[in-house]
């Protein structure tokens, strides 16, 4: 990675390269903020509400996934060297994998009955889903700084890096629960489905800290 990123990315503002990779960012923030969405309407079981912001994670999705279309073409239009080319599709389709498994845990939740599990465990997933959005979040902010201020796009990545962690936690703490689940009120193909949404999210977390790694590897060759 070389100033020849900046130079360029400087030079093809004017027809929208910039914006198209900060809409896509928000498309995918847009992901995980109706799963969120949905996942607090379904836990007091309010399934229309939470059908309502699953289908916007599907349409988001949709939409993140065409502009990540759009950029690569932009970017493999370019004059770039190859290894600058692959850098940024590197950090593109990062980004996408946070909107993929947004939408993956959107899909596993149209099937998992959330509103049994007992409060306590309901309280732990809802304080990993608000970590994991912090998550999201963060990733947003090192992206803008990537061409704004390198120093502060590197704390900022630290700080997705630690949230990442705190994610690992709340999920752990999510897996003690499962031996003391009633399987009276819970069969175990529906205990299957939360467990699965569960990885779900945390998967969202561990592809937001993939792509600060990678904005890591293009903002210390730009120094």
């Amino acid at each position: 990675m070389s100033k020849r990123i900046l130079d360029w990315l400087d030079r093809r503002k004017r027809i929208g390269v910039i914006q198209l990779s900060r809409n896509h960012l928000d498309s995918t923030l847009k992901c995980f903020e109706e799963l969120s969405k949905a996942i607090k309407f379904k836990s007091v079981g309010d399934a229309e509400s939470a059908l309502s912001s699953i289908n916007l994670v599907f349409s988001h999705e949709r939409e993140a996934d065409s502009i990540r279309r759009r950029i690569t073409l932009e970017v493999a239009k370019s004059e770039l060297q190859p290894s600058d080319r692959g850098d940024l599709l590197r950090l593109v389709r990062l980004i996408d994998w946070i909107a993929d498994w947004s939408l993956e845990a959107a899909r596993i939740l149209v099937s998992a009955p959330i509103h049994k599990l007992p409060s306590e465990l309901m309280n732990v997933v809802l304080n990993m889903v608000g970590k994991v959005r912090e998550c999201v979040n963060a990733v947003a902010r090192c992206v803008d700084k990537l061409s704004e201020d390198l120093e502060e796009a590197l704390k900022t990545a630290d700080q997705v890096e630690r949230l990442e962690e705190e994610v690992d936690g709340l999920y752990q703490q999510a897996r003690e629960h499962y031996p003391n689940l009633d399987y009276g009120n819970l069969n175990p193909g529906e205990a299957i489905l939360i467990s699965q949404l569960l990885d779900a999210i945390e998967y969202v977390a561990d592809w937001c800290e993939n792509t600060v790694d990678q904005i890591r590897v293009i903002t210390v060759g730009l120094f």
